[in-house]
């Protein structure tokens, strides 16, 4: 592999272990409008777009993606994730290791997600240390979401780093397409949400089975 200098996560699935908290404020808030719950399965495949597009989704799994119900529900959700942003989540095993011996290494860590800002903060400040990343970037109102490389780029220009020196990780298709988009080097990984088939078909340049195989691949 070639000279690395910036290794950027995703976050849901990627650094932490979110999946059971985003399937049970979903559910809450699907049954507080008479539709019943999705399985952890559903919210697999519906996760990746940020918050809206994850509504949209679970309302149209019952045929009911309309207008005025996309708010009822969204509001319900964020009331929910809200009151508890840490609910039922962790980082995955062993990735705490990966990101200290990439610090030992001199390499940059920083987080994109298509999470809310806010909530990106406050998850990576309470599980892995305040401060720990390099940079942290979440969705904040009227910025481009991923796939789009916008904060991608952003972030490799805070570091003076060239998109080639980048290595983008995450564990869905819309990752491994920022990565493309972005002119960075793909890693797509096994232990979140999605299928070593998409992330293939995705084209993503590297497959990490286990996080300490992060580390394997900058030795290669």
């Amino acid at each position: 592999m070639r000279k690395i200098s910036v290794c950027i996560f995703d976050l849901d699935g990627t650094l932490t272990d979110t999946i059971r908290a985003i399937t049970h404020f979903g559910n809450m808030a699907l049954e507080e409008f008479g539709m019943s719950g999705l399985s952890v399965e559903d919210y697999k495949i519906y996760v990746g777009d940020g918050r809206d597009k994850l509504i949209h989704r679970i309302l149209s799994a019952h045929n009911a993606d309309t207008p005025d119900l996309f708010e009822k529900v969204r509001d319900v959700y964020d009331a929910g994730y809200e009151s508890d942003y840490l609910y039922d989540t962790n980082a995955y095993d062993g990735i705490k290791d990966v990101l200290y011996g990439l610090k030992q290494r001199g390499i940059k860590i920083a987080v994109c997600s298509n999470k809310p800002d806010n909530v990106v903060h406050f998850v990576t400040d309470n599980i892995f240390g305040k401060n720990y990343f390099d940079a942290v970037s979440g969705v904040i109102d009227g910025m481009p979401t991923k796939p789009n490389p916008h904060t991608a780029l952003k972030i490799a220009e805070m570091f003076n780093a060239a998109p080639s020196e980048c290595l983008f990780l995450g564990d869905t298709n819309v990752d491994i397409f920022t990565a493309k988009n972005a002119g960075m080097t793909s890693v797509g990984v096994l232990w979140g949400f999605r299928s070593r088939e998409e992330l293939t078909q995705a084209g993503a340049d590297y497959i990490a089975e286990k996080p300490r195989d992060i580390l394997q691949l900058l030795e290669d």
